[in-house]
């Protein structure tokens, strides 16, 4: 069996587009549009508070565990920016990376990994400041083989479509996959949730009953 590897797919957004949407987080994404949403079993490495923000670009490498050949060729095709988003089907039997190629990803610059699988070495992991981890596991047993799968392919991760050079957003509560067409949609209205949130904070802080702010009969 083979490996099918594509070219990396720039973004296709302006940047001024992506600059506001560093701005934007992962629960008002997916307030708007529940389909961005990654699986919540999904989990940030870190605790609460001490998790990296994750802003990047799709890698995606498809994987059938033990075999993790896509994520190996993934080394020389991730930038420093870009998200590195495994898809495993929920397999969790063997981790997909660790502190190895982590650490090359670390060196690398690159926002973080995304496994809809297991991880291991999450000590060091965890200690590579600046690269945010999520993954559904942990398990030691490490992978073994690199005979199949695709890198940079349309994949399903944790229940939603992500395709390369989507953009992966992440923070405490979860992650989210955006297109460009939902990127472009969905900004305006992120940015007005986050204004009116804003205007409940302020008002009940100066002690307006909640039936107002909230427009409650």
């Amino acid at each position: 069996m083979t490996i099918t590897v594509n070219p990396s797919v720039p973004f296709s957004v302006p940047g001024d587009l992506l600059e506001r949407w560093r701005r934007i987080p992962v629960a008002v994404a997916v307030d708007l549009a529940p389909q961005c949403q990654i699986s919540p079993a999904i989990r940030p490495l870190r605790p609460p508070g001490q998790q990296p923000p994750l802003f990047g670009r799709a890698v995606t490498a498809s994987v059938q565990p033990p075999d993790f050949g896509p994520v190996l060729l993934s080394m020389d095709l991730v930038s420093e920016g870009d998200v590195l988003v495994i898809a495993t089907g929920g397999n969790t039997d063997a981790a997909m990376i660790g502190d190895v190629l982590g650490g090359h990803l670390h060196a690398r610059r690159a926002s973080g990994i995304v496994c809809d699988g297991a991880v291991r070495d999450v000590g060091p992991l965890s200690r590579m400041q600046g690269l945010s981890v999520y993954a559904r596991a942990i398990n030691p047993l490490g992978p073994k083989g690199a005979a199949q799968g695709a890198l940079n392919v349309a994949v399903e991760v944790g229940g939603c479509h992500v395709a390369p050079g989507d953009l992966i957003i992440g923070d405490d509560d979860g992650l989210a996959a955006l297109d460009a067409r939902l990127m472009a949609t969905l900004i305006d209205p992120a940015e007005a949730k986050l204004a009116k949130e804003a205007i409940w904070i302020e008002g009940l802080a100066a002690g307006t009953p909640v039936r107002k702010i909230f427009g409650l009969t």
